[in-house]
């Protein structure tokens, strides 16, 4: 079973940790390497519309998937 609130919450400190938790290592490490390249794109401007959305996706995304986790689970 995985917490699906906890996911969200490690998402939110750090996109990509919640999918971490949730099992899916290679998403969560896609999730931080764009964040952080969207991030350095800040200096462009774009970088101000890609990391919210960036990060809102990330929260929830390890929100759902820890749903349907647990939902198999069952």
């Amino acid at each position: 079973m995985k917490s699906a609130g906890l996911a969200a919450v490690l998402s939110f400190f750090v996109t990509g940790l919640g999918q971490i938790y949730n099992g899916q290592i290679g998403k969560g490490i896609g999730f931080i390497i764009v964040y952080a390249i969207s991030w350095a794109m800040m200096f462009i401007l774009i970088g101000f519309i890609t990391t919210p959305i960036l990060w809102i996706w990330g929260m929830v995304d390890a929100y759902k998937v820890a749903e349907k986790i647990n939902q198999k689970s069952n």
